[in-house]
């Protein structure tokens, strides 16, 4: 059964859709708690800021719909501004969401991989965690942190039938990039070597490779969608 955070609009949607598809159950979480429009998919209410939140959410879908052998841990935040206007809270609160919220949904839901000597697990971070972005120190240092994270936790637990990737996507057509005005999205636009912004189901498709069979013996691995951003840095 697949868990995804975040998973009621983006490219968590997409995600949900994706694997759903794909013939995998799904349950996805929110902080709102809204449901996903996917037809059998349930969802619960998950602050993945908050430790108690992602106990009780945990529990709560374990004991309802069973343990967890793919969790795509997608749910993130970003709070901009330069880094000497920064204040400590927008630090802590993306560090807190976007990193460690990551590195305890992932701790929680080892227990039944571990057990069961099978699971996946996926990362979301993003180009700005590679490449860097002005006004975005806090945000990047949260993303980059999640590929040092999955590749000690590969280390940890790649004998035990468990994969953990990171998927960095670009420049995605979501609510996010639509809230950009004109001229932003031109100078975007001029960096993507497509020239176009990615859509949340080209991300969805690579997640769902990357927990599938085919992508067993893939673990540790950092993979761009992001039309040549990077470069594949």
């Amino acid at each position: 059964m697949a868990f995804i955070t975040g998973g009621n609009r983006g490219i968590g949607a997409a995600t949900a859709q994706a694997l759903t598809d794909a013939g995998h159950r799904v349950v996805i979480g929110s902080r709102s708690g809204q449901g996903s429009e996917i037809p059998g998919v349930p969802s619960v209410t998950i602050d993945v800021g908050n430790g108690e939140s992602i106990e009780k959410a945990i529990t709560q879908v374990e004991q309802t719909y069973g343990p967890i052998s793919i969790l795509i841990a997608n749910a993130g935040i970003t709070r901009d501004s330069l880094l000497m206007r920064m204040p400590d809270q927008d630090i802590e609160e993306t560090i807190a969401t976007n990193l460690v919220g990551s590195i305890r949904l992932a701790r929680r839901v080892l227990r039944s991989m571990i057990k069961a000597r099978n699971g996946r697990i996926v990362f979301m971070s993003s180009v700005v965690g590679l490449l860097g972005s002005a006004g975005q120190v806090n945000y990047a240092a949260s993303k980059a942190g999640l590929i040092g994270a999955a590749r000690s936790l590969t280390r940890e637990v790649g004998s035990r039938g468990i994969t953990i990737n990171v998927v960095a996507p670009g420049f995605i057509d979501t609510d996010m990039t639509a809230a950009l005005d004109e001229d932003t999205k031109s100078a975007i636009l001029g960096t993507i070597p497509a020239a176009r912004y990615g859509q949340p189901s080209e991300v969805a498709r690579v997640i769902e490779f990357l927990v599938s069979d085919a992508g067993a013996y893939i673990s540790g691995a950092v993979i761009p969608v992001d039309g040549g951003l990077g470069m594949g840095h």
